[in-house]
């Protein structure tokens, strides 16, 4: 399994930076920042589901940046019960993706794994993030330097699972398909939009699912070693 691989893309939210751990601080700070009294947990058990769904809905062209930013706050605050403004909401909004970028916590393992790998694989970024956060979140976790190409959803002009982000990565990094290897979480944005362009596949469980047959799963990355 994977014997003729020379190229590793991975994606960044979720499979490397540790986006849970590191938004969760974002709002600490953010809600301190402008005095908002409100219980952390029982906010982010609300949000974390809600950001999902919100995402997949602008995976699917279905809602824009802005409604994305939003919507995923508005509709958070109405199922906690917690009267915010729509102003207050806009500008934690903007504050979100402010700060968002500054924290660097990475899944445990991604620098020991991606050290390993560096010697032996072109390494790539796929990413579906918003291009003013994701460069950010690269240089501030240190581990930028590592990649050889970075591609992004907003500069390719469509979204994982689209082929044609996958396709354009491909191009980009000077590697056929059958030679190149797809890390991340989602089934839907990042396994199966990489099989459809031919792409081989290691699904990261960073979110407990259940077992499949799509591709080989792994629950750490440091997994990766006894694989490649």
């Amino acid at each position: 399994m994977y014997k003729e691989v020379t190229d590793i893309f991975f994606d960044l939210d979720h499979t490397l930076w540790d986006f849970e751990k590191n938004s969760a601080l974002t709002f600490e700070k953010i809600f301190y920042k402008n005095r908002l009294n409100i219980e952390l947990d029982k906010f982010l058990e609300a949000y974390v589901p809600i950001n999902l769904d919100y995402w997949k809905l602008y995976r699917e062209d279905k809602i824009s940046k802005t409604e994305l930013r939003y919507q995923r706050l508005k509709k958070t605050f109405d199922r906690v019960n917690i009267p915010v403004s729509d102003e207050t909401i806009d500008l934690l909004a903007l504050e979100y993706i402010e700060y968002l970028s500054s924290f660097s916590n990475l899944f445990p393992h991604t620098q020991d794994i991606l050290e390993y790998l560096a010697p032996k694989y072109k390494l790539h970024i796929i990413t579906n993030g918003f291009q003013e956060t994701q460069e950010k979140k690269l240089k501030e976790s240190n581990i930028h330097h590592y990649f050889n190409q970075i591609i992004n959803s907003e500069t390719a002009g469509v979204k994982k699972p689209h082929p044609y982000i996958f396709e354009l990565a491909l191009q980009k990094a000077q590697v056929s398909p059958k030679k190149a290897l797809m890390v991340g979480d989602s089934i839907e944005a990042d396994i199966m939009g990489a099989q459809s362009a031919g792409l081989q596949t290691l699904h990261f469980n960073a979110h407990k699912e259940p077992k499949h047959h799509l591709c080989k799963m792994i629950n750490s990355l440091i997994e990766i070693k006894s694989i490649l």
